[in-house]
Order: structure tokens, then sequence, then C-alpha cells
């Protein structure tokens, strides 16, 4: 088509579009044409605003690395990873689900450990916690046989794949529900951390006057034949970022009860002082059993990343 105005351009571009054999990527990029070229047309986009975001996309790209995913920090920022996980879980997000944001941090492929064990492995200092999690399906049976990935940050806020100082795979496990749909780990309790600000990411929370916290947090990843790849996170009660996560992240049923213990009865004999005890159930649903790609494949070397943290304002 030989365009006379602008009005022309949006039909032009669906024409092509629909020559698309597939379906479904016909459905989605015939919504994506014309919500996009609605946007343009609606806040009356400059040609100068147009190359700015360009840029903008293209730097989100050029800082995702091995052991760093830009694109995924930002479609959390923004609200659209939680959107697309409440959509796709809790029968299509009409109930209360237990799946969450995958995140930028996990990693396969970390050690298989038996069930009871720490994923602490090497001096990282922190309060112990125990952790026991029990999977069911969506009619309260327990799921057995199912693998359980587990990742957060150390007590000062890193993951291990940003901190060259940690032990590779360090406060990571694999696991294996038992006969009850059972797990159960010691770690130390995690801290609440700041996002990376150096990016995208950072300039779009400081044009909106927003901090860059999130709250404390355990990830699990839940997988079976037969059930569908479960991405979860296990909010800390007592974190004060629980209203305000910079990624959107925190439902009811993710909060979790980080019971602390100082009563001088320990869970194991070289535990002295205070520590936490976590029980947290999940459902999973019926569905795919797939892994999706990782976002991040290797560990961070050179200088330990500094933390900053943006005031809300």
């Amino acid at each position: 088509m030989i365009l006379k105005t602008q009005n022309d351009l949006t039909q032009a571009v669906l024409a092509e579009v629909d020559r698309t054999a597939d379906a479904r990527m016909k459905e989605v990029l015939s919504a994506a044409v014309t919500h996009l070229h609605a946007f343009v047309r609606d806040v009356k986009l400059t040609e100068a605003e147009f190359h700015q975001a360009c840029a903008f996309i293209a730097e989100l790209g050029r800082l995702t690395t091995p052991s760093h995913n830009e694109v995924v920090l930002i479609s959390g920022s923004l609200g659209i990873s939680s959107l697309v996980c409440l959509l796709n879980n809790g029968d299509q997000g009409q109930t209360e689900t237990t799946a969450n944001l995958m995140g930028p941090f996990w990693r396969d492929g970390s050690p298989v450990t038996p069930n009871g064990s720490s994923i602490v492995r090497a001096d990282t200092p922190g309060v112990p916690i125990f952790v026991g999690a029990l999977v069911v399906d969506s009619h309260g049976n327990p799921v057995a046989d199912a693998r359980v990935d587990v990742w957060h940050t150390s007590s000062e806020g890193f993951y291990e794949n940003q901190d060259p100082g940690q032990e590779d795979m360090n406060l990571r496990g694999t696991f294996t529900t038992d006969f009850e749909g059972r797990i159960a780990f010691r770690s130390i309790k995690p801290a609440g951390y700041p996002i990376p600000l150096s990016g995208p990411v950072g300039a779009l929370l400081r044009a909106q006057g927003r901090h860059n916290m999130r709250p404390a947090h355990i990830h699990f990843m839940i997988q079976k034949p037969g059930f569908k790849t479960q991405f979860s996170q296990v909010y800390s009660s007592d974190d004060p970022y629980l209203e305000t996560d910079v990624q959107f992240g925190v439902t009811q049923a993710l909060i979790g009860q980080y019971v602390l213990h100082d009563d001088g009865t320990p869970p194991a004999p070289d535990i002295q002082g205070p520590w936490y005890s976590l029980e947290h159930r999940f459902v999973i649903e019926p569905g795919e059993s797939r892994l999706p790609r990782p976002p991040i494949t290797g560990k961070a070397s050179g200088d330990r990343p500094k933390l900053a943290v943006l005031s809300r304002t």
C-alpha cells in the first residue's frame, strides 16, 4: 500500500501481519501493532523521544550479560513480569496462586543436595534459618519426586553470581520432594537488597522518584512431569519493603512467616544464639513441565559491586 497520510499506516502494517502462517503469532503481532501504533498516536510521540526510546532498548540488550539480565530487571520494574505470571496461574488469573516471578538470578544446574542439608557452601555470615516446604497439587495431595531449586541472597544482599567473593553456587541447591511432598534445608536468613542502578532501569526509577529495594525472600522453582513448572518467592513477613517492592512481586499467598527463635533451644548442636524457621506450602497446577532459558548462565568476575540505594520521594 502506498501511504497518503499517517491514517493509512496501521492498516498497511496489519495487512502484512495477516500473512503470518502461525495463528498465535498472528494474534500477538496484530495486537502489538494495534496497541503500539495507538500508543504513539495517544502520546504524540516526537522523533526525539522515539530515538531516545530506541537507544534505551538497545542499552537493555547491551547490558545483559551471562551474570546480569537488564531486560528481565526492567520487565519486573514495570510490573510486566508479575502481570504475565498472575494471568497465567491460579486458574488463569481467577484465584490466588503461589506462582511468582522467576527473577533475573536463577541459574540452572545448582548442586543436588540431600533433604535437611545446608546450602551454605562456604563461610558466609548470617543468622541460621531452617526451611521446610510442602508441595501439593490443586486437590491438596502431596507431590512426591518433584525437583525443587532453591536460591537466595547473602545477609549482605548479594546473590553469589553477583559477588566474586562468594563460592560458586553458594546459597543455591536442588532438592527432591519426599513421599510426603516435602523438602527441608538449612541456610542463613537472606537480606532485602537494592536492584542495580547502573543501566536503563536505574534511570527509570530515578525519573519516577522510586526506591530500588526488594524485600528479603527465598526463591523456589518446582518442576515435575504433568505439572506446570512453578517459580516462587517467599517474602519475609518482617521486611519494611513488602508494600513497595520495586519489582511488584509480593502477593499475599507468598508472605512467609520467618519465625525468630531466641529461647536457647537450638535445632542443631552447632547452632548458638538466635535462629529462624520458615514453613511454606506450594500448590502446583496441571500443565506443561518445562524449564525456561535461564536468565543468567555464569558468575561475575572482578571487583564486588557496590550496592546503591535510592530513596522513595
